[in-house]
């Protein structure tokens, strides 16, 4: 995981057809951004990261919107590198760790970040974050959590434009975001739109380019 998240962004993907998986992920590469999270909302979700590790091993794939045990395992099954929830469950987060499945589970509140570290994990989605107070929601909880080792990953509503204002914060591992690949440029199969706005993403995290 820490190679993955060493660029501090993950694509947040919806993708309607497992023929569009690899192309989009070439198109993320092309970019030079080299994790994807393929959101469990449609049918074809595992087959597409399946697709993905197959066609394009260079990028780290995992299943995002993991709302079940279940969708836990079809995502090891898969072969997900790692799993994300938009909630803390117990029974994902159970099965996560059954499996040896690294998971970053869904955050807001005080309460939920202390059952997240009750379970062990240390690295939590912060979601939907820009409803939820954005980067001021996690400058507020650096101060009782600061001291712990959690780390953030906010996502949901974060555009390039307010990226970099989260990146700027020591207690976030990585942003989760969508607008470098919105379902309808996967749809349109919009690859050198989705490889410009990754570019641009990139170059915001300071990071260096994949190649």
């Amino acid at each position: 995981m820490e190679q993955a998240l060493k660029q501090r962004l993950i694509c947040v993907a919806v993708i309607d057809r497992v023929q569009d998986s690899a192309p989009l992920a070439e198109a993320l590469l092309a970019g030079g951004l080299e994790c994807i999270e393929v959101t469990f909302r449609t049918k074809g979700a595992a087959d597409c990261i399946r697709a993905i590790r197959k066609s394009v091993p260079k990028i780290s794939v995992g299943a995002g919107t993991l709302l079940t045990a279940e969708m836990v395992r079809q995502a090891v099954d898969a072969g997900a590198q790692f799993g994300v929830s938009p909630g803390f469950s117990e029974q994902v987060s159970n099965s996560a760790r059954q499996n040896g499945f690294t998971l970053f589970p869904g955050v807001v509140t005080p309460t939920e970040i202390m059952q997240a570290m009750e379970a062990g994990w240390t690295r939590l989605k912060f979601f939907p974050a820009e409803t939820f107070g954005g980067v001021s929601a996690l400058k507020a909880l650096a101060g009782p959590f600061g001291h712990t080792g959690i780390q953030f990953i906010p996502t949901g509503g974060i555009t390039a434009a307010t990226l970099p204002h989260y990146l700027a914060l020591p207690q976030v591992a990585a942003v989760g975001g969508s607008w470098m690949a919105e379902r309808k440029l996967v749809a349109d199969q919009a690859w050198s739109d989705i490889t410009r706005l990754t570019a641009a993403a990139v170059a915001a995290t300071g990071s260096h380019p994949a190649g």
